[in-house]
């Protein structure tokens, strides 16, 4: 068994090494090294055959992605980045939870354990927009205070609770809890916060509005926008291309990879936080973005997506707009 597991790991190793980009690499390096520590500290046979097929599992598709397999790439992506596994847990927990905002009062009075969740702003920023929703279904608002599957007689002054009687706390507070789970499962945890002045710049410094920070790091979400580059830029070369014009080389090699990372794009929202620094007793607040380089269906008809105009499109549209004055004259 012993034997296995150390070729496993050396497979594991080779693999990570043919990886394209160097955050990937110390992702996964540090992603094994934790797999094996946990499976040789493992005494339990049969836990550790379970834990060993999961690797083994991981292995093959780390070696399907490298062999152009689009889902398999766009899997590891999602572990590297935080939209699934250790590392979305790790994003979503302090989102989760707010140490500068009061907690709930207890629906039953004796019983603290009876209080009801709390949404915090970066959170129902996320359940109420579409971009960071796996689903695509925002929540609305209003659900936040009281969810659709909450019966009526939770109101006391519903025509339900006059003549049924109120609804149990414990239940309702099960509801409101067993809602609250479900939908925030749903969220796709943010790249990253910035600030919005009200000049419209936006920066990720976020010392001058005294806010916490989530979400990844920022030379970690500026790396990928630096591999997709800006849509005005020429399309990258392929590797057929590349190997002709050994000058060029400075361009990115795949545009298979840079799709992989356009789409993985469109599932990393931000957070973006608007304020007016001439009022700061108004407290500021937040909304969801996507990168302009982002692949996501709310993109593909945005002004964003289209060219940029060049000299020569705009000779074409002055020319047409004065032959349609023209005609106008003449008409």
């Amino acid at each position: 068994m012993q034997t296995s597991i150390t070729s496993l790991y050396r497979s594991y190793l080779r693999q990570i090494r043919r990886l394209p980009h160097h955050y990937l690499r110390s992702f996964f390096r540090i992603k094994a090294s934790d797999d094996f520590r946990s499976i040789v500290g493992t005494s339990n046979q049969h836990v550790q055959r379970v834990k060993v097929k999961r690797v083994s599992k991981d292995v093959r598709k780390i070696e399907r992605a490298l062999n152009g397999n689009a889902a398999a790439f766009s899997s590891i992506l999602d572990s590297a980045y935080g939209r699934r596994g250790k590392l979305r847990w790790e994003i979503m927990k302090p989102i989760l939870s707010d140490p500068t905002s009061p907690l709930p009062e207890p629906l039953i009075p004796s019983k603290a354990k009876s209080r009801p969740p709390l949404y915090t702003k970066e959170l129902q920023a996320l359940l109420t927009s579409s971009i960071a929703r796996s689903t695509a279904t925002p929540v609305k608002q209003e659900y936040l205070k009281f969810p659709p599957d909450l019966s009526p007689r939770a109101d006391p002054t519903s025509e339900e609770a006059r003549l049924l009687g109120p609804l149990s706390k414990r239940l309702e507070i099960n509801k409101r809890w067993r809602f609250y789970t479900k939908e925030w499962r749903k969220v796709l945890p943010p790249a990253g916060v910035f600030v919005k002045s009200p000049d419209g710049t936006v920066t990720s410094d976020l010392s001058q509005v005294g806010i916490r920070s989530v979400g990844l790091q920022d030379d970690v979400f500026k790396g990928i926008e630096e591999i997709v580059g800006p849509l005005e830029t020429p399309r990258p070369i392929t590797r057929r291309e590349r190997r002709l014009a050994s000058d060029r080389t400075h361009r990115h090699p795949s545009r298979w990879l840079r799709r992989r990372y356009q789409e993985l794009l469109g599932r990393l929202p931000t957070l973006v936080y608007s304020h007016d620094p001439n009022r700061p007793e108004k407290q500021g607040n937040y909304a969801v973005y996507l990168s302009t380089n982002a692949l996501h269906p709310d993109l593909y008809n945005s002004a964003i997506r289209r060219p940029l105009l060049d000299d020569c499109n705009l000779a074409w549209v002055k020319q047409a707009d004065d032959l349609q004055d023209k005609e106008r004259r003449n008409g």
